[in-house]
């Protein structure tokens, strides 16, 4: 799910709601470069988050 391109299917790593259509960040993992996907509300209150992938975790 995390390579996934389809808008429709994208969610937030640290609340897992839907992040299509808001403004939510997109970047890669820092270890394994796997797309990771954050909403606003996440970012702002800086929660920790986990790659889908090899569980790297930050804030």
């Amino acid at each position: 799910m995390s390579t996934t391109d389809g808008q429709d299917r994208r969610s937030c790593v640290s609340c897992g709601i839907n992040i299509a259509g808001t403004n939510a960040a997109a970047f890669k993992c820092p270890d394994c470069g796997t797309r990771v996907f954050r909403c606003a509300k996440c970012r702002k209150q800086s929660n920790l988050y986990e790659c889908p992938d090899c569980g790297f975790t930050g804030p």
